[in-house]
């Protein structure tokens, strides 16, 4: 299965739009998975300055240069570890605010069938 921000865009919208609705129940075992993974991820960009140390690659312009852009990968910005790890973690808060509005439209559609029913009887 392939996965894109596109998904999660798609489902975003849904969500805010109110088209669609989760479960609570249902839902609190993925919230709980998302959570778990945020935590992770924390835990890991807490401790990308223990990457970003310049190797030791030897005392010439060479090894220099690559000591240099090997440390820029591991702890700075654009393709680095420390940026993959915010990008992962941007994702993960986006689905998790989708899912909270997927529930909070399902209370609210729950709500009104309910109010419709009883109107009914």
């Amino acid at each position: 299965m392939s996965y894109s921000g596109m998904d999660t865009a798609a489902f975003m919208e849904a969500a805010a739009s109110g088209e669609i609705g989760i479960d609570p129940d249902a839902a609190q075992a993925v919230l709980s998975k998302i959570r778990a993974g945020k935590d992770a991820v924390e835990s890991l960009i807490s401790r990308t300055a223990e990457v970003g140390v310049l190797p030791q690659l030897g005392a010439n312009p060479v090894g220099e240069a690559m000591s240099a852009k090997y440390a820029d990968r591991a702890s700075g910005y654009g393709d680095s570890y420390l940026q993959a790890l915010r990008n992962l973690h941007a994702q993960y808060e986006q689905v998790e605010q989708a899912i909270n509005a997927a529930i909070r439209n399902y209370d609210e559609m729950e709500s009104a069938t309910a109010a419709s029913l009883n109107r009914q009887l």
